[in-house]
């Protein structure tokens, strides 16, 4: 077995190994008193953000060309104007089960090689970004440093997003195994959304 062979074989091991670990929500962690240390470590504590990130580069892989830096720019974009909009006074009983239908409908969109025009997917992953930049904004008063914690997940987002874009490269012409990544990640959501 070549090395990157067994690479990609880890990784997807690793993600597997992930979908049978109990549901972790990263926002029901809290972040009082974080900074940027506790920003750019967040988005990896909860199943559901970690994987709609590398998700959304698996799929930036995928379309190619401009797509690989013009989707994970809106989402971060977008993500980051769901954390500034993120009102506490608001009932939030939605999010939860939004934030894994995005994991649901990014695992999906990986699965079926979804190929949408530019403007249209570029909404559709603004849309999924708003939901995570909602929970992350929500924590953001909590913390010591705001700023610093939101440019901390917003880092982190991006370094997730460029995992799954080398990732997504890796595999080349294994598009079976890209797809096979999509259907587990979807079947998280699933598991995301029952949970």
């Amino acid at each position: 077995m070549k090395a990157n062979s067994k690479f990609l074989a880890f990784t997807f091991a690793a993600i597997a190994g992930m979908l049978f670990t109990p549901a972790v929500f990263a926002h029901t962690v809290g972040a009082h008193g974080a900074g940027f240390a506790g920003g750019l470590a967040h988005p990896f504590f909860g199943l559901d953000h970690l994987l709609a990130m590398i998700a959304v580069g698996l799929w930036a892989a995928q379309l190619g060309g401009s797509a690989m830096w013009r989707v994970p720019v809106a989402f971060v974009t977008a993500m980051a104007g769901g954390a500034i909009l993120a009102n506490p006074a608001m009932d939030v009983s939605w999010l939860e089960t939004a934030i894994a239908g995005s994991v649901l409908a990014l695992g999906l969109m990986v699965a079926f090689r979804l190929r949408l025009p530019s403007l249209p997917g570029l909404v559709a992953v603004a849309v999924f970004a708003l939901f995570h930049g909602f929970a992350h904004g929500l924590e953001m008063p909590q913390t010591a440093s705001p700023l610093g914690y939101g440019l901390g997940f917003l880092l982190a987002t991006a370094s997730l997003h460029l995992a799954g874009i080398f990732l997504g490269l890796a595999m080349g012409r294994k598009r079976f195994i890209l797809q096979a990544g999509g259907v587990a990640i979807a079947a998280a959501g699933l598991l995301l959304m029952a949970a």
